[in-house]
């Protein structure tokens, strides 16, 4: 089990083995079944150009001429691809985003903290760091979280569905697992719960996930073929969204897992039943709250992991350390001035500039192996 929430399971295992006012009334995303390019049998209803909302804001003013749900139609959904190490989710996330002709997203990982926008590798720095201000995999919910923001900023503002390998619901897995092995100690895995509860509940759940399920044999051969350090060495979520679980012991189809999507039926949930309930809106304010929230708001929803803990002596650093740490990321190529002002890493006309970067959204990246 993953994930700490309750829903009902369908198994498909068998498969493999063979212009308006703010009180406006609107459906709520997932009132028609999602399809895929090849099976659809006419094209998509035209919808507004998708909004830059990487680069300009969404303000009351857009509220009344930029409708959210006009750009929503039925692939305008959140599916995660959950399973196993090793199990051939990035492989199957990509090839399922192609066929639903949705974003995909690839495993929240470190290098997209760790990479500037100029696409220089701070973990390059660790050497010169103080032990203590070292790159440290307590930031693995943070990058989750934030990656998560993002794909609902997405959605929300250009109607595209998002496929996401792995989500911040099922990263507390791997805090178990660290802590019962000794790597992490008690009072890390508290301070880790507590930066959950207090974030987790700012986020939209998502509408499906798919689990890939393959025995741990099978895990423990493809993580040898794979030769990636980390891996060697190192619940439930359907009461709120559709669950699929499939034996991935041998990779099938995804033509027919796209099949069974499209046979699920988004729209058979009465007001009283949990599922899709943080989808549901019958006002387009409520669709413009969300959308703003984790465009505009994406800086302050990452204050919500702000928990300060000072018994926890792993996890602190000394000032003197810390002022070191800082002065070295600063002299990084690309971290001297904000991005866009750097003239040694080729950026022009900085006389001519006068605005920051609206939101800091996290660069679309494979994990590098080591």
């Amino acid at each position: 089990m993953f994930l700490n929430t309750i829903i009902s399971v369908r198994i498909s295992c068998g498969r493999f083995v063979n212009n308006v006012t703010q009180h406006v009334s609107v459906t709520y995303i997932g009132s028609r079944n999602i399809s895929g390019k090849t099976m659809r049998v006419k094209a998509p209803a035209p919808k507004p150009a998708p909004w830059p909302y990487k680069t300009n804001r969404y303000t009351m003013l857009h509220r009344f001429f930029d409708r959210t749900s006009a750009r929503l139609d039925e692939n305008s959904k959140l599916i995660v691809v959950e399973g196993p190490v090793a199990a051939g989710k990035s492989k199957f996330a990509q090839e399922l985003a192609d066929e639903l002709e949705m974003l995909y997203f690839p495993e929240a990982n470190l290098d997209m903290i760790f990479t500037n926008e100029y696409g220089y590798d701070l973990k390059q720095l660790d050497p010169q760091l103080p032990e203590t201000c070292r790159s440290f995999d307590l930031l693995q919910y943070t990058v989750k979280y934030s990656q998560y923001i993002d794909a609902l900023a997405h959605i929300l503002s250009t109607g595209q569905g998002v496929v996401l390998d792995r989500c911040v619901y099922s990263d507390f897995v791997f805090a178990e697992a660290m802590c019962s092995k000794g790597y992490i100690s008690r009072e890390v895995r508290s301070l880790y719960y507590e930066l959950r509860k207090n974030s987790i509940g700012e986020l939209l759940r998502p509408h499906l996930v798919i689990y890939l399920d393959v025995p741990v044999n099978k895990c423990l051969e493809n993580i040898q073929k794979r030769n990636i350090s980390y891996e060697k060495n190192s619940p439930d979520i359907s009461y709120s969204a559709e669950l699929l679980v499939y034996d991935w012991s041998h990779e099938g189809e995804v033509e027919v897992i796209v099949e069974d999507i499209e046979r699920i039926n988004f729209n058979r949930y009465d007001e009283q039943d949990p599922k899709f309930v943080d989808w549901r809106y019958s006002r387009e304010e409520m669709f413009a709250y969300l959308r703003n929230k984790y465009s505009d708001g994406k800086n302050f929803l990452m204050t919500y992991l702000n928990v300060p803990r000072f018994n926890i002596p792993e996890l602190l650093i000394e000032a003197e350390d810390a002022k070191l740490a800082l002065e070295i990321y600063d002299n990084a190529p690309g971290n001297e001035y904000a991005p866009g002002y750097n003239s040694s890493m080729g950026d022009t006309s900085i006389l001519f500039k006068s605005k920051l970067p609206l939101r800091e959204t996290l660069p679309v990246i494979e994990r590098r192996a080591r």
